[in-house]
């Protein structure tokens, strides 16, 4: 790859690469039910996922976050010297000071390149979206140079033991930014909502583990689509100038995955504001008996939630399912996880038929914030979908027995915030070319080495 002129106005900003890390090990849904003793579907069904990814304490934030970047550059031959921005989003926070890019940097200033701007960004799951704007905007710019930009959205999602940890998991996705991409923004179709609320926060430093209102922050997430979707099809309407815009202008679906079942509700309350703007079309009948309904009983009716869900039953499977693989096999990533949903699209769905083609993205993040942008593939994502081998990687993860998911947790749980320590992790558990924390000292710096 090649630096291109800066003096020229960038076209076709977006994504060129992407890359994805996720752990060496996963446990089965079906025998996490067993294990905690709750009904068989609870987990798969009720939740929709299969497959639960976790770590033990040889893996950090820095450290999943170091292997993404790396495996990023190598396997498309990206020279260190051509990125002038890189910016991580994470709510992983292991130290309230030194951000995770300044570690990254040791990737760059071995190669001679100290001149790299950006620093992390954290709101909970929204910070991968933020860094990943903040890059557009930087190359849309007066500030930028020319050169790409990196966007690494990562996060460890842990949970003490109860209703919320089956919804664990840990994954990273780095991303090559720049002109001429493949999968472009569109300009001018973007919306955003945000408030504050207390649905999901981490404000016990002495632990990893979140608080959750888990009903209140699934409501949270659904108010927070449907503002952020009628505020796009308002920009839609305009940008086209058509008077109805609806789901059906929308060829795919992303959205930020906590687990699936939340991700199917939301696509299926589309449906229902594209109701709400087009009452008298014909195909929104089985919808009319809810017409008189409140906004804010919308949000909880049983009811009109079933009537949504069987409405939109094919145009999920078609939109939004091959976005879906991914998140169900590893679980929640947090600002990794609506980037797994479009790292899934581009491994499902061959690059022709991907052409010309508008894919939706609506990022989360509880406490709250929410942005809705749209891309179009312009060119070929072959390149992009060989080179994550997705289905394989996944395909050949070690699947362990949920004690040994338990027993990882408690082994972070016993060293976090240890200083002068050497990880007890079995380095068997550790994948070829992943990084891992070699020691902590006394003074809580971390060292890093990368496996052979």
């Amino acid at each position: 790859m090649t630096v291109s002129n800066y003096n020229n106005y960038p076209e076709n900003v977006g994504v060129l690469a992407m890359e994805m890390y996720f752990p060496k090990r996963c446990v089965n849904q079906t025998e996490m039910e067993t294990f905690d003793g709750v009904s068989a579907g609870k987990y798969t069904i009720g939740l929709g996922q299969e497959k639960m990814a976790f770590i033990d304490d040889r893996e950090d934030i820095q450290s999943v976050c170091l292997t993404a970047v790396q495996n990023l550059m190598e396997k498309h031959n990206i020279s260190y010297t051509d990125i002038g921005r890189l910016e991580v989003g994470t709510e992983t926070i292991i130290d309230k000071s030194k951000s995770v890019k300044t570690c990254l940097m040791t990737l760059f200033s071995e190669h001679g390149n100290t001149e790299i701007e950006g620093i992390d960004t954290t709101n909970a799951c929204y910070g991968g979206f933020a860094a990943f704007s903040n890059a557009i905007n930087w190359i849309e710019s007066s500030s930028w140079d020319g050169r790409f930009a990196i966007v690494v959205a990562g996060d460890l999602a842990l949970y003490a033991s109860g209703a919320a940890r089956p919804t664990s998991g840990a994954g990273v996705v780095a991303m090559l930014v720049g002109k001429d991409a493949p999968i472009v923004v569109e300009r001018g179709l973007r919306a955003t909502h945000m408030e504050h609320a207390y649905d999901f926060y981490k404000p016990d430093m002495h632990s990893e583990y979140p608080v959750v209102d888990g009903k209140f922050s699934n409501t949270c997430y659904i108010r927070a689509f449907d503002s952020c979707y009628n505020r796009y099809m308002a920009r839609l309407a305009k940008a086209e100038e058509k008077e109805k815009p609806s789901m059906d202008d929308i060829d795919y679906v992303v959205c930020h995955s906590p687990y699936a079942k939340l991700v199917n509700k939301s696509f299926a309350r589309a449906s229902y504001n594209d109701f709400i703007r087009d009452k008298d079309n014909e195909k929104y009948a089985a919808l009319k008996p809810f017409e008189e309904m409140s906004y804010a009983d919308s949000l909880e009716n049983k009811d009109l939630e079933r009537a949504l869900m069987g409405l939109t039953k094919s145009g999920y499977a078609q939109k939004v399912g091959p976005a879906a693989y991914a998140p169900k096999q590893i679980g929640n990533m947090y600002t990794a996880a609506v980037w797994a949903g479009l790292v899934s699209l581009i491994s499902e769905v061959d690059s022709e038929t991907l052409q010309n083609k508008r894919i939706m993205l609506y990022s989360y993040g509880s406490g709250l914030a929410a942005s809705m942008i749209s891309f179009r593939v312009r060119s070929s994502t072959e390149e992009i979908k060989s080179k994550l081998n997705l289905r394989q990687r996944l395909e050949e993860r070690t699947h362990s027995k949920p004690e040994e998911f338990a027993a990882a947790m408690k082994i972070r749980e016993n060293t976090h915030n240890a200083c002068d320590m050497i990880p007890t992790g079995d380095l068997e558990n550790i994948a070829t070319g992943t990084y891992y924390i070699e020691k902590i000292d006394d003074k809580w710096r971390r060292f890093y080495k990368r496996k052979d």
